[in-house]
């Protein structure tokens, strides 16, 4: 029996020239579909995941296929059992993925795509710098062999860890990937921007290559953090062991459920020093409630994961 819910991570980058019009036209025709999750528009394109049904996820990409310059949206998909976000919105954004460079537009310039079956070959490559554009709690679950973590806590942080780290020996051959493909969109631009040529990005990013590269032939290792209620997926885009600390919002690996630290719904290992009496009190209290809903079949809006 099919999933109830059909999840689209989508994005595009193409020049809106009036984001506000492009968001009301887009409530009109999205509304009446009874969607959940999150669009962002801004002058340099679309991104953004939602949930509905099948049929009403076809209807919504047929309509965002259908806005100017967003007939090649990119677009991946994949299941859900219940409802992965709690609400639809869609939110007017400076960029669609920050980074705070100018330069880095790849309504531009961009790196070379590389389709996931041919990704194998790069990674093994001894002359190719392969490097982990998302951020440290993202790496922390799962990544492929040989990747650098540039251990960053957000996107914008990644420009200044490469010019600090590769000053003055840039290097020849990169090969960069992210969750979607959208946050290597700007990084590539960004680092041809300083005059490295060899600039490559995994297509369609880690969820693409999971739902198309066999695990006996992968080289990924570990679980992919999304941005939904999922929390992980692994091979097959099926979902993963992880969980999310309700207090830190952080992923939570099987292994580090066995912490000392961990307890469910109040702290993990990273925040349970840094939260107080009084918010773990509460933390637990809502944990007490989110049982007392899931034992009566009910669902509990303290279970949800944060919105985008």
């Amino acid at each position: 029996m099919p999933a109830p819910f059909r999840i689209a991570a989508l994005y595009k980058f193409t020049p809106i020239d009036d984001p506000g019009a492009t968001r009301s036209a887009l409530l009109d025709r999205l509304a009446p579909l009874s969607l959940c999750g999150t669009l962002l528009i801004a002058p340099e394109g679309i991104n953004g995941t939602i949930a509905g049904t099948a049929d009403a996820i076809a209807q919504a990409i047929d309509a965002l296929r259908s806005l100017p310059g967003c007939s090649g949206l990119d677009v991946k998909y994949s299941d859900a059992n219940s409802a992965p976000f709690r609400r639809f919105k869609i939110r007017l954004k400076r960029e669609i993925v920050t980074m705070g460079e100018p330069d880095a537009d790849p309504n531009r310039v961009v790196g070379t795509y590389v389709a996931a079956t041919d990704w194998n070959t790069l990674l093994q490559d001894p002359g190719t710098v392969v490097i982990d554009t998302r951020n440290d709690y993202e790496v922390g679950i799962g990544t492929f062999e040989g990747a650098i973590n540039p251990h960053t806590i957000s996107f914008g942080e990644f420009p200044d860890w490469f010019r600090r780290t590769f000053d003055g020996a840039a290097p020849r051959k990169v090969a960069m990937f992210c969750t979607g493909g959208i946050r290597c969109e700007k990084a590539t631009s960004f680092v041809k921007q300083l005059g490295i040529d060899d600039v490559f990005h995994l297509e369609g990013g880690i969820l693409r290559y999971l739902e198309t590269v066999p695990k006996p032939e992968s080289l990924w290792r570990g679980e992919c953090f999304v941005f939904d209620e999922r929390v992980s997926v692994g091979h097959g885009l099926k979902p993963g062991e992880a969980v999310l600390c309700r207090a830190c919002k952080y992923p939570v690996t099987l292994a580090e459920r066995t912490h000392p630290d961990y307890e469910q719904g109040v702290a993990c290992r990273r925040c349970a020093t840094t939260t107080t009496d009084e918010q773990k009190a509460r933390f637990r209290e809502r944990q007490h409630q989110i049982a007392r809903a899931e034992a009566r079949g009910i669902p509990h809006l303290g279970q949800h994961a944060p919105d985008l």
